[in-house]
């Protein structure tokens, strides 16, 4: 009788070890440095007032407004040799600027808003980047099989993170926690080196020069393109339920708990609950999902767990369903939705994986944020209550759903029609 092998479920072949090795590295220092962060994020939120955050919203997609075009410009202009250590080292020298200022003693609602708005900005930026590198050096075929494992790399970071967080956060300090954060990012760049020189050997040509263009190409990519730009609408929409379960789960945590040590550890326990549970999925679960459901229907099945999740919030607006829901409706994403979404990518030209991608992943993603914002302020105003605004989330999620499914099949038909090469599924090995 044979035993059961579980690496026999891991989509990676031979030849293909170390990049995606790298590549889970990568990922994970990333997100661990960045989940290190996040609950001193959301407090701070809350700290700096839960009817202000739609403000919040609003000036991280003014601080977009102001990165992407400074980002396309240096897109243009530089090699990703170049241009992806610079992002890196960017958002570092910021995270030690924070941590100055919180060390002199600088506290207050200010610094609070500036942080949210920085950390908002961060996140997207950093994780963006990291998924245009991925969809550059490796083929379609390959993002199907190694996006989920590559993921996973992700979700062990963010599993690490608030763990370190909840053990370091009293001894050491909230601005020391910013130290570990770039230490991190630090470790990340080490990553991009060697997956570089796998990149380099395998594909020299696409590794050695400057897209050139001119900084706002991506935005003018994407008005023009309408698979692009229902990528774009897919994001809109996957923001606008994110949004609005943010403002309904601040609202709960608000009258759940008092002081701003509980809410703290309530998003750690959120966020760990979160990405324990994804990276079992993304191990062994996105690769056989993908391929067995297509897709079109992968894209689909989380936001109608959504749909459903909403309808029992709505019912039933405690911390313990807004948990669960939570924990289910994240874990889908970082497990499912986003590495499909992911995958839409991998049929693009390099300069709109680059350029056009960007500006879907930041200025798209924070627009959909403050508009989604401005949208649930108004809708309370309007005297709409929580269970009547998640009715109307439910809603736009089904939408989402369909988008989804057209998305899929798009994907499809624009890899049938690309000229194929028998070396296609190689690329890394």
């Amino acid at each position: 009788m044979s035993s059961w092998n579980p690496l026999k479920w891991l989509p990676v072949r031979p030849g293909e070890g170390a990049a995606v090795a790298w590549s889970f590295i990568y990922f994970f220092c990333l997100l661990g440095g960045y989940y290190v962060i996040r609950p001193v994020r959301d407090t701070m939120g809350v700290t700096g007032g839960v009817d202000q955050l739609q403000w919040l919203f609003t000036g991280t997609f003014v601080a977009m407004c102001v990165a992407v075009p400074i980002y396309g410009w240096l897109a243009g202009r530089y090699a990703r040799a170049v241009l992806l250590p610079a992002v890196y080292l960017f958002f570092i020298a910021c995270l030690l600027g924070f941590y100055f200022a919180l060390a002199s003693g600088v506290a207050d609602v200010l610094l609070a808003r500036a942080f949210f708005i920085w950390t908002s900005v961060f996140n997207l930026f950093v994780v963006s980047v990291f998924w245009t590198f991925m969809a550059d050096i490796y083929s379609r075929p390959q993002a199907q099989r190694l996006f989920g494992f590559i993921a996973a790399g992700g979700s062990a970071g963010a599993i690490f993170g608030p763990g370190l967080t909840t053990l370091l956060a009293d001894p050491l300090g909230t601005n020391r926690l910013l130290l570990i954060s770039a230490a991190m990012l630090t470790l990340a760049l080490l990553a991009i080196t060697r997956l570089r020189h796998q990149a380099r050997r395998h594909t020299p040509e696409e590794s050695g020069a400057a897209l050139g263009g001119r900084p706002l190409d991506g935005l003018r990519h994407l008005l023009r393109s309408r698979y692009m730009a229902g990528i774009g609408a897919f994001i809109v929409l996957y923001t606008l339920i994110a949004t609005f379960l943010y403002f309904q789960q601040a609202h709960i945590v608000e009258d759940a708990f008092a002081s701003e040590d509980e809410r703290t550890s309530a998003f750690a326990l959120i966020d760990l609950l979160t990405n324990t549970l994804t990276l079992g999925l993304q191990f062994f679960a996105t690769h056989h999902l993908v391929r067995r459901l297509g897709l079109d229907r992968a894209l689909a099945l989380i936001p109608l767990l959504v749909a459903f999740g909403f309808v029992v919030l709505a019912w039933m607006p405690a911390f313990t369903v807004l948990m669960t829901f939570q924990v289910i409706r994240r874990a889908g994403n970082y497990a499912l939705t986003r590495p499909g979404r992911e995958m839409l990518f991998t049929v693009l030209q390099r300069e709109d994986k680059y350029k056009t991608k960007n500006v879907i992943d930041t200025l798209v993603y924070r627009g959909g944020d403050a508009a989604s914002g401005w949208l649930f302020s108004g809708l309370k105003t309007a005297g709409l209550g929580l269970s009547g605004t998640a009715l109307i989330a439910a809603a736009v999620s089904l939408v989402w759903m369909t988008l989804g499914v057209w998305l899929g099949r798009r994907q499809q038909e624009q890899a049938a029609t690309a000229t194929p090469t028998e070396a296609e599924d190689e690329r890394l090995q």
